[in-house]
């Protein structure tokens, strides 16, 4: 079998509520809660599990989801009907711009509970330096 991630742990504020706010922003479908997780399932089948923990055992981390085009369009419009800030930049200076890295399209924004979040319409490539 290859290796592949099935899930991670997301420690939250509120477990439901972050699963929820991504869920919507990211047009997915939040799971049935099991013991202490919320679930929210990516088309990869990679699972997040969202857990409630106290506010100081929180470390921001990052998150990036591949879209479509048409998933970014509509993730996007999702974010600026809410009303939540979006950056270019993953040290969140540029508000209120994407950034077009790659040949596509892509912006950070922040959760409820301070994970920095970053959809892109095209995958990361590098090249090696001669």
């Amino acid at each position: 079998m290859a290796v592949e991630l099935n899930h991670t742990i997301i420690h939250s504020l509120d477990n439901r509520e972050s699963a929820a706010f991504l869920a919507h922003i990211l047009g997915l479908e939040v799971g049935t809660e099991w013991g202490p997780f919320v679930p929210v399932d990516t088309a990869n089948g990679v699972t997040l599990d969202f857990a409630s923990v106290p506010a100081e055992s929180i470390v921001s981390q990052h998150y990036a989801f591949l879209l479509s085009d048409e998933e970014f369009d509509a993730a996007f419009e999702r974010l600026k009907a809410r009303g939540i800030t979006y950056y270019a930049d993953p040290r969140l200076k540029q508000a209120g711009e994407i950034n077009h890295h790659h040949g596509g399209r892509g912006l950070y924004f922040l959760d409820p509970s301070g994970h920095g979040m970053e959809i892109i319409t095209r995958p990361y490539t590098f090249t090696e330096a001669g």
